[in-house]
């Protein structure tokens, strides 16, 4: 690779994942006010970031950052047209319902079947401030909604029963203990 291939590849710093129980993950994250060359260069970090952990979404809580954005692209890089920026999101519009498994870059290795819509619209601002709106079905439709819990504080297991949910908190003590998590 060329030193100008070298400097590009390292011109966005990759922030580390924060992981449960960090107490960023479960308060409500701020609305976003000012639209400056600072958050553009966040949400380059931020897909930078997703990338680097091998996700398809992530939300700035995720990263430390107590603010109302999360970034988005369930293909990967395969379709860059398809890389979504949500600033402030809301969902506006529900339809139908799926039971697919989803998994948290800030839980590692934790996967499980969550209830959702089937399909959304949701109503945010881009990087620059300007108001869109996305619909999106099956898989789209699950990262909306699981990066927009996010930033209110909600992880996919306060999703699942009691049970569950215990089962997993027991499994993540147990990793803390032994030093694994």
């Amino acid at each position: 690779m060329s030193d100008k291939g070298k400097a590009a590849v390292a011109a966005h710093k990759i922030h580390a994942i924060v992981k449960y129980p960090d107490p960023v993950l479960s308060r409500p994250a701020e609305k976003v006010t000012e639209f400056n060359a600072d958050l553009v260069e966040l949400v380059a970090e931020m897909f930078e970031s997703m990338y680097a952990a091998q996700g398809i979404g992530l939300a700035a809580p995720q990263i430390g950052i107590s603010k109302q954005i999360t970034v988005i692209d369930v293909s990967f890089k395969e379709r860059p047209e398809d890389k979504l920026v949500l600033i402030n999101p809301e969902i506006s519009e529900r339809k139908g319902k799926q039971f697919e498994e989803e998994g948290c870059l800030s839980l590692p290795d934790i996967r499980e079947k969550v209830h959702r819509a089937a399909a959304v619209t949701v109503r945010a601002q881009d990087e620059f401030g300007e108001f869109f709106e996305v619909d999106g079905d099956e898989l789209l439709a699950r990262a909306l909604q699981h990066e927009i819990d996010h930033l209110h504080g909600v992880l996919f297991i306060d999703r699942l029963s009691r049970l569950k949910r215990d089962l997993i908190y027991r499994r993540i003590r147990k990793l803390q203990k032994n030093g694994e998590w």
